[in-house]
């Protein structure tokens, strides 16, 4: 797996324009795995979510828990490539990472707002689990990247997060 780039990222909209348009040719990523349970038994919005794939790009849908294999399935007889993997929320980045998914940068793109949650940035917003979660993938020595697109800047100091 190691001729693979993994690029592992929380949007809670999972598949949608920016990722499609800007993070997919940025990362020439080729195949994307979208890792969350309840859309992993979803057949309807799992073909939904194909009609707006490129061609070019194939997609797979699994459970966190069988992240590691259907990672391990896509490198086995695949060509050098880069690998988008899509959260939902930071709890599924947090459950891939202890089943065994190992990243070291996770962009944070989108969370959006309900009660009780605390805005970080204009797209951000984090319940206390999320800044939990986060600081504990943080302290396993992953980066966390704070931006919609990837050419914008890095918005957010983690340290204000944490306040």
């Amino acid at each position: 797996m190691d001729k693979f780039k993994i690029w592992a990222r929380i949007d809670n909209r999972l598949i949608h324009g920016q990722v499609i348009e800007r993070w997919f040719p940025y990362c020439k990523s080729k195949y994307v795995i979208v890792a969350n349970d309840e859309l992993a038994e979803d057949p309807l919005r799992q073909e939904i979510m194909k009609l707006a794939i490129p061609n070019n790009i194939q997609i797979f849908f699994t459970k966190i828990i069988d992240l590691p294999t259907t990672l391990s399935q896509i490198t086995k007889h695949k060509k050098q490539n880069s690998i988008f993997v899509l959260f939902a929320d930071c709890k599924d980045a947090r459950r891939a990472f202890d089943n065994g998914f190992k990243f070291y940068i996770l962009n944070i793109g989108n969370l959006h707002y309900s009660p009780g949650k605390k805005q970080v940035c204009d797209h951000i917003f984090l319940a206390k689990e999320d800044i939990l979660c986060l600081k504990y993938l943080k302290e396993q020595g992953i980066t966390l990247d704070f931006r919609c697109v990837p050419n914008n800047p890095i918005n957010i100091k983690i340290d204000e997060v944490w306040i």
